[in-house]
């Protein structure tokens, strides 16, 4: 089987997108933005009547954490050599500040000796909540998983702004099994600006059916899956905030439901802030 050169593959991925969702008025937006305001993020919506959080799915390698954090693993590479100096104004940047070890943007399952580590096992394991008091899922969660901040290595945790591939496949399908109009269900999607190099003079939007929808996680103009992906008779909204590690889902009470119960999906409900 021939190669195809990365180029050519986003160009067909490009392609397939633009056929399946054109772009679509910016306006579009416009009842969100009365919903929820500022979208600058993405659009977070209320209940509409029910709501819950898609937790970002997160991988513990099968020999464990270990002692050794993303902080330690880096420094201990640049003092050995084994990494070169990244100097900007005299100053070594792979050493300034704290490596996490989280990400921005999409993810997948890392590959062979990886497992899915839940949220609520983590949690057990810890001690801590699965969200703290007053936040929304995101870095502030288990703080007692980290090494000054720093994950350990053994812990591929959640990436901010965008759904991890599996995640995203899976909730498309829920959505499809609980939308009456099922794969042919007219949506539409919404990357924020942050995304598409700040942008802020044109809206992304595009339209296209909800049986399409797992093309947009390849859209080669963001490596992000969308900020909002709602119905377009409004019946449900999905928003994937770009600081966060998880996605509101807005909708009725039967969908709201099914994502809480399913066995692949991290689902949870949050209180209401604001």
């Amino acid at each position: 089987m021939p190669v195809v050169p990365e180029e050519s593959g986003r160009s067909v991925r490009s392609g397939l997108l633009n056929t399946q969702w054109p772009l679509a008025e910016a306006d579009e937006t416009d009842w969100l933005y009365d919903l929820a305001g500022d979208g600058v993020t993405g659009f977070m919506p209320p209940p509409m009547p029910d709501a819950a959080w898609v937790l970002n799915a997160m991988y513990e390698h099968e020999q464990g954490p270990g002692g050794i954090s993303y902080d330690d693993h880096l420094r201990a590479l640049v003092a050995d050599g084994a990494l070169e100096p990244d100097p900007v104004a005299g100053i070594d940047l792979n050493t300034l500040g704290t490596a996490t070890g989280g990400g921005l943007g999409r993810a997948a399952h890392p590959g062979d000796g990886w497992r899915r580590l839940r949220w609520a096992e983590l949690a057990e394991r810890t001690g801590d909540p699965l969200v703290p008091e007053g936040h929304l899922p995101c870095l502030h969660c288990f703080p007692s998983a980290k090494k000054n901040g720093s994950w350990p290595l053994g812990i591929c945790p959640p990436t901010e702004g965008s759904l991890d591939r599996e995640t995203y496949d899976r909730l498309i399908e829920i959505l499809i099994e609980q939308s009456p109009a099922g794969p042919d269900t007219s949506c539409l999607a919404y990357y924020t600006p942050l995304m598409l190099h700040c942008d802020f003079d044109n809206l992304h939007v595009r339209a296209g059916r909800l049986g399409d929808a797992k093309a947009l996680y390849d859209n080669a103009e963001a490596d992000f899956s969308p900020s909002n992906l709602w119905a377009a008779d409004r019946s449900w909204v999905a928003c994937t905030d770009y600081d966060l590690w998880g996605t509101k889902v807005a909708g009725p009470a039967p969908l709201i439901e099914a994502l809480l119960d399913d066995s692949y999906i991290e689902a949870i409900r949050l209180p209401e802030r604001g």
